[in-house]
């Protein structure tokens, strides 16, 4: 009588396990990865050292965390977090390290995964909006000052693998591209008949291209 009771419990475990795996709509995400950035060109300022027409932030280190659900079984929609801790730097003829600079992104995103729910492996397309924040930066250059940090509008674009050992953990690999608008430098003169004259830009964007992976709970 016990033997059986303890099956049944134990079948009952089992199959309300299955369930709860087979209806799973939330996934919770941490990553880590490696970020190739830049930044923008400009007019070339004279100093006592050298030329620079450039401010870039360098390629470094990120993370992020993430939670997504399923709105089907393929339409996925969340958010994202991440962080770079670069270091800001002027170029042209030699390079000039600014100071340390963190870069946060935040974005609500829209994701579309191929293959059914409970397929091992998963790959997915993301597009996301939010913004960029470009943090305060304390520097030498010039004198001992504090910088302050700026937040842009910005959107994020994605591709990826989320491999799926077993119901409830998986694996993600990500390929994450996030442009961040920054200013436009005037090109020309564009003149229309009805509408008359005006200045054509040059739109530069700072850039983030991110290859990372991490983890995955499904539940």
């Amino acid at each position: 009588m016990i033997r059986r009771l303890t099956w049944m419990v134990a079948l009952t475990v089992l199959a309300g396990s299955a369930a709860w795996a087979q209806d799973a709509r939330v996934e919770i995400s941490g990553t880590a990865g490696w970020t190739f950035s830049d930044g923008v060109s400009g007019t070339p300022e004279d100093s006592e050292l050298a030329d620079y027409s450039r401010i870039d932030p360098k390629d470094a280190f990120s993370w992020g965390a993430r939670i997504g659900f399923l709105a089907t079984d393929n339409w996925e929609v969340g958010a994202l977090f991440s962080l770079q801790s670069t270091t800001l730097e002027l170029g042209g003829t030699s390079a000039l390290e600014v100071g340390d600079l963190s870069i946060y992104n935040y974005h609500g995103y829209f994701a579309y995964n191929f293959g059914d729910a409970d397929a091992p492996v998963r790959p997915y397309l993301l597009g996301g909006l939010g913004a960029t924040q470009f943090g305060s930066l304390k520097t030498s250059v010039g004198a001992q000052r504090e910088i302050d940090g700026n937040t842009k509008f910005s959107t994020t674009w994605a591709a990826g693998l989320k491999l799926f050992p077993s119901p409830n953990f998986g694996i993600r690999l990500e390929a994450r591209w996030t442009p961040t608008y920054i200013k436009s430098d005037a090109v020309g003169w564009w003149c229309d008949p009805y509408w008359g004259c005006y200045t054509v830009g040059d739109a530069q964007y700072a850039n983030q291209y991110e290859l990372g992976g991490g983890i995955t709970l499904r539940f």
